[in-house]
């Protein structure tokens, strides 16, 4: 849906607004006109059902809205004397088009005093769970969103079973593009527990209509993202193939659909990186990693036939053993500290990092057999930036074409060697928003950007900020919890400090103070 659309649309819904409510104004001593006025029509309308003004703005709030709407198609009728549940029914089943036929065709008076508390338990009920859904479903979409690890891309930094809290507004907020959507469900609806089965139905509902699509808005942020900040992000290339009964062709979803990603953001807009024996190089100089950052690589460990308790190194060194050679040799996954202490063990003779060398060819992005990069040996490459211009030929074009036909929706194509933009014969392209390389620290073993490329801004999610809880499902009984790492920044620098004995504390004293207060008032 373009801006155009959505002021037709925003129109159409301002006329069936008047038509269908203006007598009902004028009941209620208000003029028919101020049902007219787009956005001061709702500010009156909360002071005819007693409302707070500032429910106007939810209105204006997408997937908040979902709810908004039949909560004030209700609260119409009911300021009108029509209290029935049939009433209710009547007003949501025909999408408030109900409230046609009270204008029109009833003679009820006014309520101006009426009572704004539910008549039964259940309306109670239902009223208070609207509303928890609409608060959860705003500091969700708006504020912070959790969030849980599910691959050990980012091993040492964050690990598999860690739940985050993702900021939203350190990049700025983005509005949700898909105007209606289940709140905070993502992409399909979760599996449903069997119970005493351990057996969970996965009915792969989507949990989100395609249209309309709202444009792409966003907040302003706190700040900008950084080099080396970890990102969570919609997975650019996310494009489900097997979705319902059609395993055989692609849907795409959403921007604001695609699955989340978490990874360390390694090059900027207007970066050019380059990946050299598995070092990662911003702008020719290899780049520093904060100290909590401790990237992972494969490493053979030659013992020369003797044999090492695989078990003790795991545990020392949280690391898991990939696979062992003949002879006694094993295989590793280790970053560069833990590799240094294993190298002085007396059973082990040498220790060797793996990575593939320069020239092996590998299908990474672009997919350019051509260019003979490996995930280990990569680019150079320029990360675009909202702006700047490059030079297009037919060699550089794979590089950007996803950029120029999807991210930024021109008309894309080649034509007797020619490059084609939008109908006319282009040399060069302007970038209309800045993109980032995202990346794993375990090098080896992260599906990243060298595999599908670059992240535009608009697909970012937020920042993590914080470590809530850690499960560790490989521990028993009471080390199943990471203590250690709950209630702990995701940034900084140093080692992890824990504040989970001071929200413990704050919270006995907030009810403590909360039972004091109580027991002075009775």
């Amino acid at each position: 849906m373009t801006i155009i659309q959505l002021f037709y649309f925003f129109i159409a819904v301002q006329v069936i607004h008047f038509f269908g409510t203006y007598k009902l104004y004028v009941k209620a001593g208000r003029q028919a006109w101020e049902a007219a006025v787009p956005i001061y029509n709702a500010v009156v309308l909360m002071q005819i059902i007693n409302r707070p003004r500032w429910w106007t703005i939810l209105l204006f709030v997408p997937v908040i809205n979902l709810f908004m709407f039949p909560v004030l198609w209700v609260e119409t009728i009911r300021s009108f004397g029509h209290n029935s549940n049939k009433d209710s029914w009547l007003v949501l089943f025909t999408l408030g088009l109900y409230i046609y036929y009270i204008n029109y065709a009833t003679s009820n008076d006014y309520i101006k005093e009426r009572s704004l508390k539910p008549r039964t338990n259940t309306g109670e009920w239902v009223s208070s769970i609207v509303f928890a859904i609409v608060a959860a479903t705003m500091v969700h979409t708006y504020f912070m969103q959790p969030y849980t690890i599910p691959t050990s891309s980012l091993e040492k930094s964050l690990l598999i079973g860690d739940f985050l809290f993702v900021s939203k507004f350190h990049y700025g907020a983005r509005a949700p593009m898909t105007a209606v959507a289940f709140p905070m469900v993502h992409d399909t609806f979760p599996s449903i527990p069997v119970p005493f089965t351990g057996i969970k139905l996965t009915p792969q509902f989507r949990s989100y209509l395609k249209k309309p699509q709202l444009p792409y808005f966003r907040f302003p942020g706190l700040q900008s993202i950084k080099r080396n900040d970890i990102v969570v992000f919609n997975w650019p290339a996310d494009t489900v193939q097997q979705f319902f009964k059609t395993p055989d062709h692609k849907i795409r979803k959403p921007v604001d659909k695609k699955s989340n990603y978490v990874k360390r953001c390694v090059g900027i807009a207007g970066d050019t990186l380059s990946v050299v024996d598995g070092y990662v190089y911003i702008n020719g100089e290899k780049t520093v990693l904060p100290d909590r950052a401790k990237p992972q690589y494969d490493y053979t460990v030659y013992t020369e036939g003797q044999q090492i308790s695989t078990r003790s190194i795991e545990e020392r060194y949280h690391v898991r053993e990939w696979g062992r050679y003949q002879n006694g040799n094993y295989r590793f996954n280790l970053d560069e500290d833990n590799a240094r202490l294993i190298s002085k063990n007396p059973m082990v003779k040498k220790i060797e990092r793996e990575f593939y060398p320069k020239g092996m060819a590998e299908d990474v992005f672009p997919h350019d057999k051509n260019l003979n990069w490996n995930h280990d040996n990569y680019g150079p490459i320029y990360i675009p930036k909202q702006g700047k211009t490059v030079t297009l030929t037919l060699e550089n074009l794979p590089l950007y074409n996803k950029i120029i036909g999807e991210y930024e929706k021109n008309d894309l194509e080649i034509n007797n060697n020619d490059i084609y933009i939008n109908g006319k014969i282009a040399t060069s392209y302007t970038f209309k928003q800045n993109y980032y390389w995202m990346m794993g620290d375990n090098r080896g073993h992260s599906e990243d950007s060298r595999y599908w490329g670059f992240v535009p801004f608009d697909h970012v999610v937020g920042k993590p900020v914080f470590i809530w809880m850690s499960w560790n499902s490989a521990g028993k009984g009471i080390n199943k919890v990471r203590w250690d790492r709950m209630f702990t920044t995701v940034g900084g620098s140093g080692k992890r400090v824990s504040y989970l004995y001071y929200f413990l504390g704050a919270l006995a004293l907030w009810f403590g103070v909360d039972f004091y207060r109580k027991r002075i008032k009775n």
